[in-house]
């Protein structure tokens, strides 16, 4: 009975040594894939401050193109 327990507790301790080099391979596949989704989505954000940027420029831009035309009709 003892050798019995023994045999079951080895292949125990075998399979959750298993299970832990899986469970770290797979872990260490989801920090390398977290790891990429952060990289992309800072490059996302600093593209759209840039967008942003761009098109607050070109509002201002039309803004002013649009008073002046309108102070132009008004003093016509």
């Amino acid at each position: 009975m003892l050798e019995t327990s023994l045999n079951q507790l080895e292949q125990l301790v075998t399979d959750l040594m298993q299970k832990n080099a899986q469970l770290s391979e797979q872990n260490a596949a989801v920090a390398q894939q977290l790891a990429q989704a952060k990289e992309e989505n800072d490059s996302l954000q600093l593209s759209l401050m840039e967008h942003e940027e761009k098109n607050g420029a070109a509002a201002a831009r039309i803004q002013a193109l649009v008073e002046r035309a309108s102070a132009g009709v008004v003093n016509a």
